[in-house]
């Protein structure tokens, strides 16, 4: 996967919005204002995705290309390498996980009006 294929299903997700508000460098990705993955453009080798926490450390057992999140709570953020042992259909079902999991942590009154447009 590169940046824009990585950039265009992020997008393809309900209610996603994308930023930079660390830095020129790295793109964020939010739901309801919550992030769900972040990864830098300009060097493309790996993306922060929030996961489960058991699913987190089975991942981490199984792919050399999972390790805790890098800069971010290792329980509930994981770092996954771009060119690695993660195929691309894993990465996306990752990606999914990710954004559901910060999606249904929203308040429903939130989700409410993320619906109504």
């Amino acid at each position: 996967m590169n940046v824009e294929a990585y950039r265009d299903y992020c997008l393809s997700k309900p209610f996603v919005t994308e930023s930079f508000p660390f830095d020129s460098e790295t793109l964020v990705f939010k739901v309801g204002g919550k992030m769900f993955a972040l990864a830098g453009v300009n060097m493309f080798v790996s993306v922060n995705l929030k996961c489960e926490p058991e699913r987190a450390i089975d991942l981490r057992e199984t792919y050399n290309g999972v390790k805790p999140g890098w800069h971010m709570s290792k329980k509930h953020w994981n770092t996954i390498t771009i060119e690695s042992d993660v195929p691309t259909p894993l990465l996306k079902e990752l990606i999914d996980h990710s954004y559901e999991l910060v999606y249904q942590s929203l308040p429903k009154k939130l989700k409410n009006e993320l619906q109504a447009g």
